[in-house]
């Protein structure tokens, strides 16, 4: 009997290391399921570790930022804003014509979006955005300035709720890159555009490591191009006269 004991306790102690190891190599297949869980369409990719100035899901290599609240709207509209990005310049490059139809998307307080008001006197601008806080500033300063060519547009993460060939361009400044859904976004907006509309991101430079801009808040002009290509458009220049900021513009490709 004794010895029959002896033989089993080293059998017991292998059976059960065994087991430990199998546990963990089931641990770490779940957290690489985990870290490689993509969406029903295999677009998007989630990953429990990292950055924390992201939201874990990643879109073409790319994590998606954290969103810009409506409670930090006055950095939106900070006085230095006109010397760091010039707004003037950037409307005054866009070419616009009296009679256009421009979306601003992530449009926010409204920054942009009475700037551009002023070049489309016989159009409108769409100010779209996700937050209704963001419209409620954009409508308090229509009234207080009794602008008419600026109208609100609630939008979803996933769709801007645009008409269809409505717009002749569409417009995104620091905004894209917070996009949740950007590539359900970008169909949307590229449904809406007129056949010879055009898109417009204004990104701050991701090639750029001195740009004091946190990276995940800045963008490559590859990363942007490959993503607007995935959405059926084409880069047609970029534009780098602003002091931080790229300006890309695109059209559809018909």
């Amino acid at each position: 009997m004794g010895q029959k004991q002896n033989t089993s306790f080293p059998q017991l102690r292998v059976v059960l290391k065994l087991c430990l190891i199998f546990c963990c190599l089931m641990l770490i297949a779940c957290q690489v399921l985990a870290d490689s869980d993509v969406d029903s369409k295999g677009i998007y990719q989630t990953r429990t570790v990292h950055s924390p100035d992201g939201i874990g899901k990643f879109y073409m290599g790319r994590e998606i930022a954290k969103v810009m609240g409506h409670t930090e709207a006055l950095w939106l509209e900070r006085p230095s804003r006109e010397a760091e990005e010039q707004p003037i310049k950037l409307v005054n490059a866009l070419n616009l014509k009296p009679s256009d139809v421009v979306a601003d998307i992530g449009a926010g307080t409204g920054y942009l979006s009475f700037r551009i008001a002023q070049q489309v006197l016989l159009g409108k601008v769409l100010a779209v955005d996700i937050q209704p806080e963001m419209l409620d500033m954009i409508n308090f300063m229509k009234k207080e300035n009794g602008i008419t060519n600026v109208e609100p547009i609630l939008g979803t993460v996933t769709d801007p709720n645009l008409p269809l060939d409505s717009v002749d361009l569409a417009i995104m400044v620091d905004a894209y890159h917070e996009f949740s859904h950007p590539y359900e976004v970008m169909q949307g907006i590229v449904s809406s555009l007129k056949p010879s509309g055009r898109v417009v991101l204004v990104e701050y430079r991701g090639e750029n490591p001195f740009i004091p801009i946190k990276a995940l808040h800045k963008m490559t002009q590859k990363q942007v191009r490959k993503e607007m290509s995935a959405v059926g458009l084409q880069w047609i220049e970029t534009k780098s006269f602003l002091p931080s900021q790229h300006l890309m513009v695109f059209e559809k490709i018909n």
